[in-house]
């Protein structure tokens, strides 16, 4: 009774562990598990198919792991030594054959995945996309609407369910743009420029951050990615454009934990710029100068 006691009491803890995980994610709505636009989504159902295939192997193993370990414990006598079924030719293709299928069938799905999620790849939508030209800084982001003729730091809006075309570059060590609830993460690095196609498909805020550690201000360089109406996003620009002229060299300086600013774009092609100041002899690196 002791023995029956103790493994209903493990299956029963088991059970609970396995309850307050997904009680907690539920909670907590972490981000990556809460898309708010297409690409997301898919990110999301890839993760989903992906974790639930691996645990057709990963789960039979533990379970078999505690059971083997409580049969043929050194107190039970009566269980059977059987020293040839290492030749038991089912078990081999069980063993070896269900894992191949799974990575067989992840290796297709990997496949596509990277093809229909390539970050380069531009959304095919009927409203016209957004350009927004990202800037990683120390430690802050720049964010540059070059059509609009404005600029901001650690915020930006766009309209739901318009394309937004990310072109990202740095001016500080290699970091990584990412907004969770919209899509993955890409690098940001200097001297290049990198491409990220987001949608929301609903009006909110979501949380952005940097995924790539780059410092003592690491940590606070965060910024909100706001979704609105199409009218909402329009009143928002013209009143940016009503803030002061944005000055780089001043903005470019290492800060820590900025808050929120608007500026009106004073001068064309500064991504370009900033690109290419670490393609340039080092005598022309400074932008406008």
């Amino acid at each position: 009774m002791n023995k029956k006691f103790k493994i209903i009491f493990s299956v029963l803890l088991l059970i609970a562990a396995l309850w307050l995980s997904v009680l907690f994610i539920d909670i907590n709505k972490l981000a990556v598990l809460n898309p708010k636009g297409i690409i997301a989504l898919k990110q999301y159902r890839l993760i989903v198919i992906s974790t639930f295939m691996m645990l057709i192997v990963v789960v039979p193993v533990f379970i078999m792991t505690v059971f083997f370990a409580w049969k043929y414990r050194a107190e039970n006598t009566k269980a059977k030594y059987r020293p040839d079924e290492d030749q038991n030719h089912l078990a081999e293709v069980i063993w070896w054959g269900i894992p191949f299928v799974i990575i067989a069938v992840l290796s297709v799905i990997t496949w596509k995945s990277c093809i229909e999620l390539d970050p380069f790849k531009p959304l095919q939508m009927n409203n016209k996309p957004l350009k927004i030209q990202v800037v990683a800084l120390q430690w802050k982001w720049l964010f540059i609407y070059p059509e609009q003729k404005i600029a901001t730091v650690n915020f930006i809006q766009f309209p739901e369910q318009t394309p937004i075309n990310f072109e990202i570059t740095a001016d500080a060590p290699m970091n990584s743009f990412w907004i969770p609830e919209l899509g993955g993460q890409i690098y940001a690095m200097p001297g290049m420029s990198s491409k990220l196609h987001l949608i929301a498909d609903r009006e909110g805020s979501f949380r952005g951050s940097s995924a790539n550690l780059s410092g003592t201000g690491f940590s606070g360089m965060t910024f909100i990615a706001k979704s609105s109406s199409e009218a909402d996003f329009n009143a928002w620009v013209e009143s940016v454009k009503k803030s002061s002229s944005l000055d780089y060299d001043q903005l470019v300086e290492p800060s820590q934990y900025n808050p929120e600013a608007f500026y009106l774009l004073a001068e064309d092609g500064l991504y370009d710029q900033i690109v290419m100041k670490y393609m340039m002899p080092a005598a022309q690196k400074n932008i406008g100068k």
